[in-house]
């Protein structure tokens, strides 16, 4: 009796660890998003590549975590990783337009990853690719903090969340893009 029990929530624990009845109606090359200067990134152009999609502010703790993401750009751009990150003050952490958040960035990161517009990522008023994300992936594509990230395989489905306090360069993120892209 006791093994039934064990083997039916083994397969609950299976059935419940990600989304696996998303049917993906859209994938992440179906959207698109306005960049930092105000040109669409049409997310089609990432067809076939990895993509790690962040929720970013200046304001923020976890700010630092740029340095980090820029690393992960000059590493593995070349072997079909693309970093996005999305700047919002969804949690009332970042600056109040797109030119203070590009300079910030390039002044203080050096980042030439690209970066969206200023956008909402939770609630009514998320960017669609976020809504995507809860409909396809559940609560944990929902970003809790800044530095939230979303990684995308290469079919353009969500691969893994992680959270804000997870580093960009951490085993646990690294490993799973090398396994994604190799």
């Amino acid at each position: 009796m006791n093994k039934l029990i064990l083997i039916s929530i083994t397969a609950i624990m299976f059935f419940f660890k990600n989304p696996l009845s998303a049917n993906y109606e859209k994938i992440f090359y179906d959207f698109k998003i306005n960049n930092i200067v105000g040109e669409i990134i049409n997310f089609n152009d990432y067809k076939g590549k990895v993509v790690l999609l962040v929720n970013t502010a200046s304001y923020c703790g976890f700010t630092k975590q740029y340095n980090d993401l820029q690393k992960l750009w000059d590493k593995y751009k070349s072997k079909g990783l693309i970093v996005l990150a999305v700047p919002s003050n969804s949690f009332n952490q970042e600056k109040k337009n797109d030119d203070e958040v590009k300079k910030f960035c390039e002044i203080n990161f050096n980042i030439n990853f690209p970066i969206s517009t200023i956008t909402d990522v939770k609630g009514d008023r998320a960017h669609e690719i976020y809504k995507w994300a809860k409909i396809n992936y559940g609560k944990s594509a929902v970003p809790k903090w800044n530095f939230h990230k979303i990684l995308i395989n290469k079919d353009g489905k969500i691969e893994e969340t992680y959270a804000s306090f997870t580093k960009p360069t951490s085993k646990k993120i690294t490993n799973k893009i090398e396994q994604l892209l190799y």
